[in-house]
């Protein structure tokens, strides 16, 4: 027989197991039991799938919702323009579904609006092929400087990424971080699908507009070198160093001069890129100082 003592020691060593003693562990059994539940030993060192879920959350949710504030000021100005292409692209006979195909295709707004007249002048494969090359030759300088920020970028989003990079998508990925808890590549992502989404809509839309309302579209072609005045005002007031505007006024308004206005602009780019590179080195030491 077991004495009545030992029944109430083996009793309070029994309880013991099943309670947490708050002067030692300092919370009681129910925390001690969402503890233990939620403990990765419990799940064998494996998160919970509650906790997965919460880890894509962001990804999947809050990376458009950081996005698309950042990219108000772009749809402002892409949809305009963006409709300004249709219009003048429906004027020379082509139906907006051809500046939507263009705007998914090409995607390159100073390209686009030049293409309309590459495409109504008869111009030649090889023409063209030049004039695009010469005319988003910049593209080349805006690859190598995402070299980092696009590196954890897999797959098809990378591909993207890089046909997506325009001028004014560059400047938001150099300037944007993405929030706390939001994957940068998702991020970066959004960004570039909603600018090309706003051009898309404003191509279309302009089509289609052409196609009902009359227009006079004398000076719409006109909206980019309006925006490469803005551009290149803010760059102007923005940098103390001058050189690189300087040499692109000086190199156009000399081609101009010697090729005239229909020629000038390959030989104009050209000149002004191979004088940025071979000053690379002086300019990047009058930025530092």
């Amino acid at each position: 027989m077991i004495p009545p003592a030992a029944v109430a020691v083996k009793g309070r060593r029994r309880r013991r197991l099943f309670r947490a003693d708050p002067p030692v562990l300092g919370f009681p059994l129910e925390e001690w039991g969402k503890t233990w539940y939620n403990s990765p030993i419990r799940w064998g060192g494996v998160p919970r799938q509650s906790e997965q879920k919460e880890k894509l959350l962001p990804v999947n949710k809050h990376a458009l919702r950081a996005a698309f504030p950042l990219t108000i000021p772009v749809m402002a100005g892409y949809l305009v323009l963006g409709m300004g292409f249709g219009i003048l692209l429906q004027s020379r006979g082509y139906s907006f579904l051809w500046a939507g195909l263009m705007s998914l295709t090409i995607y390159a707004g100073s390209m686009e609006y030049v293409a309309v007249d590459l495409l109504s002048g008869g111009a030649s494969l090889i023409s063209a092929a030049l004039m695009t090359l010469v005319l988003n030759a910049r593209h080349l300088f805006y690859g190598l400087s995402m070299l980092e920020k696009y590196r954890p970028v897999k797959g098809a989003k990378k591909a993207y990424l890089i046909h997506g990079l325009t001028d004014e998508t560059y400047s938001l990925v150099c300037s944007a971080q993405p929030p706390e808890g939001v994957e940068p590549g998702a991020f970066y992502f959004w960004i570039t699908l909603l600018d090309q989404c706003y051009w898309l809509a404003g191509s279309i839309l302009g089509g289609l507009l052409g196609q009902v309302l009359p227009f006079d579209t004398a000076g719409i072609d006109f909206a980019m070198t309006a925006l490469f005045v803005v551009i290149f005002t803010d760059q102007w007031l923005s940098r103390k160093n001058h050189l690189s505007a300087l040499i692109g006024l000086g190199v156009s308004a000399v081609c101009l001069v010697l090729f005239g206005p229909d020629n000038f602009l390959i030989p104009a780019m050209a000149g002004i890129a191979l004088l940025l590179m071979l000053l690379q080195r002086f300019m990047g030491e009058e930025a530092a100082s």
